[in-house]
């Protein structure tokens, strides 16, 4: 344990280091000559829908929105503001919580090892009192208004309560005004104590550094700290029917034209992780581009009646226990586009897809997706994220290579399944 292993791409022609720091941070460092830049992101594997779990036998249930929480509070100090330091050493610093993990990270040009020491401290000194974490929930409770307020962020959110029944996926990552303020210190710490075991998290560094001095430091850091033994985390979901939750949903929000959402929801085989996991999106991606991409037939004909412009969008989104597609946009009239959207997979059912319409795409895809290779940003966050679902990212360019037409076909017969689906609209006017 401790000691780099070196691990190469061939697809990607990228050089990895990676080793697992005592007591069990898996750490991973990808040198990037002649970059400026240095990026550092620092995950853990909770996320929203993670309101539920055992460990060492004994179960807890915690309000929705405590890992959102978390994020807001790491940051504060007894004394200072971690946002405040970052700032003083010229380092750019976020932070995000998913579905399924919570991210901190930062970047920089200059003073890269005391801004690391920076992110490797703060994630790992948590300060929560009564006072502050009161004072968080005023803050936190006019976010979530916000977001309420917000016509892109309500579509989505019905479409998820339309889509589960159950699952918490269907909740807002940032839970809801009664539930943040049923959270209190002593949650906190105990979701604390729980998920940020080094043994739950992940560390990523890119850019024009020495693998062995970061790893150097990452010991130092994790070697003048105590840890408790790691028990595990189980994580306890409810049993989501392959049924949807309801077929349709509308709201009045003061927008300048309707918004049309579709969701579709996708039943998975089990428990999904790795390479499957990770095959299962591309070939869904792909599918989705070569029925909804802008050099498609159903594209332009829906932009030329009017239906859709350029912010029209389709994407799909896999976990290890749920997925779904949500595509839609703007529209001057919900109605007829969803008609036109279903007449269009119903018609591409009814002819498959062409080999030359998959290679197109896949060429196209496989070009964004290795342009998009030169964002230190883009290669760490992805990297964790599919590291925390047992996938290698890397792999990506193989995979989508591998992808037959039968495969596709398969998947727009399975997937886009009339029966499996639900819509959310947005309407002019006022609740």
């Amino acid at each position: 344990m401790g000691e780099l292993k070196e691990r190469v791409s061939e697809t990607v022609k990228e050089k990895v280091y990676e080793s697992e720091v005592s007591p069990g941070l898996k750490t991973y460092i990808l040198p990037r000559r002649n970059f400026s830049k240095k990026f550092a992101v620092f995950s853990t594997r909770f996320g929203s829908i993670d309101s539920s779990f055992e460990v060492d036998g004994h179960r807890l249930d915690v309000p929705d929105g405590v890992a959102h929480f978390l994020e807001h509070k790491l940051f504060e100090s007894e004394n200072d503001n971690a946002f405040d330091r970052f700032a003083e050493l010229g380092a750019s610093s976020n932070a995000f919580t998913s579905f399924t993990q919570t991210s901190y990270l930062f970047s920089c040009t200059e003073n890269f090892e005391d801004s690391l020491e920076l992110l490797l401290n703060f994630v790992q000194e948590p300060y929560f009192s009564e006072e502050t974490v009161e004072k968080e929930k005023g803050i936190i409770e006019q976010e979530i208004r916000m977001y309420e307020d917000h016509p892109q962020w309500r579509i989505f959110f019905s479409m998820l309560e339309s889509l589960y029944q159950y699952h918490p996926v269907r909740k807002d990552i940032a839970g809801t005004v009664d539930s943040i303020h049923r959270i209190t210190p002593e949650i906190l710490y105990q979701c604390y104590r729980t998920f940020y075991h080094p043994c739950n998290m992940a560390l990523f560094v890119v850019g024009d550094v020495s693998a062995e001095e970061v790893l150097t430091q990452v010991k130092n850091n994790l070697g003048s700290r105590e840890f408790p033994e790691w028990k595990g985390i189980k994580r306890i979901y409810p049993q989501e029917p392959p049924q949807v939750n309801r077929r349709r949903v509308e709201h009045s929000m003061v927008v300048s034209e309707p918004i049309l959402g579709i969701g579709f929801k996708d039943v998975l085989p089990g428990f999904l992780e790795g390479e499957a996991l990770l095959r299962r999106e591309i070939v869904t991606e792909l599918l989705l581009e070569i029925i909804f991409g802008n050099s498609e037939p159903l594209f332009n004909h829906l932009y030329e009646e009017g239906l859709i412009d350029e912010g029209f969008d389709a994407g799909y989104t896999v976990e290890t226990n749920h997925a779904y597609t949500f595509l839609g946009g703007e529209t001057r009239d919900a109605e007829l586009l969803y008609q036109k959207i279903m007449e269009g997979i119903r018609g591409l059912k009814e002819k498959g897809i062409t080999f030359e319409q998959l290679e197109r795409h896949r060429r196209k895809i496989l070009g964004e997706f290795m342009r998009r290779f030169n964002s230190l940003e883009f290669v760490a966050n992805n990297f964790l994220s599919y590291r925390f679902k047992n996938a290698d990212f890397f792999a990506f360019p193989r995979l989508l290579q591998e992808i037959t037409l039968q495969e596709i076909n398969e998947r727009l017969e399975e997937h886009l399944d009339p029966d499996l689906h639900a819509v959310s609209v947005i309407l002019p006017g006022r609740e």
